[in-house]
């Protein structure tokens, strides 16, 4: 028998699936979304089915809009940015309601994923802490090789800054770093 949530979970992983992105050979956002539950089941393993939703669906189909859509300076990035989190959550709205989900789990997830009440809102902070334990534990070090050394503090510093003290001192718990980046971690 297949759950909302199964029902859920295959409908944005179908979608997924279509992204001509390969990331260690397949599709890019199939592959970050399958990282998010992961990283959200580690976390928070008792965690609502919209927190999972959300997860699971933080990037769908993200390639739709490219990033150089937007001027490629820091506005044309918040600007893409926020436009992508407004189309993950009606996309992800539309695959709860097709699959049963009541509206306010909808609006939750919603709310979720266009992080409204981040750091006041336990579930919108949770998927902040797995947003961030995914980019730590799997795609640091690409972007650290693609990032000049003077940027990488700062950017270190906002992915801890967005994190809980939970999550930080997690964080400090399961990934090894260097003293420089540990101290952004420590509350």
């Amino acid at each position: 028998m297949t759950t909302r949530l199964d029902h859920a979970f295959q409908a944005i992983d179908a979608a997924n699936a279509l992204d001509p992105n390969l990331d260690d050979g397949k599709p890019a956002n199939l592959l970050y979304g399958q990282r998010m539950t992961e990283q959200q089941q580690h976390l928070f393993p008792q965690a609502s089915d919209a927190l999972r939703i959300a997860c699971r669906g933080q990037h769908i189909e993200r390639w739709l809009l490219p990033r150089d859509a937007y001027p490629m300076d820091r506005a044309g990035y918040l600007q893409w940015r926020q436009e992508q989190g407004r189309r993950h959550a009606d996309r992800i709205a539309g695959i709860m309601a097709d699959a049963g989900y009541p509206e306010d789990d909808i609006a939750q997830a919603r709310k979720m994923l266009t992080k409204q009440g981040l750091k006041r809102d336990p579930e919108v902070q949770a998927l902040e802490d797995v947003i961030c334990f995914t980019f730590i534990r799997w795609y640091l070090g690409d972007f650290m090789a693609a990032i000049p050394d003077e940027k990488m503090d700062r950017i270190i510093h906002k992915t801890a800054s967005k994190m809980s003290a939970e999550g930080r001192e997690r964080a400090l718990q399961e990934f090894p770093m260097p003293e420089a980046f540990a101290q952004h971690f420590r509350s």
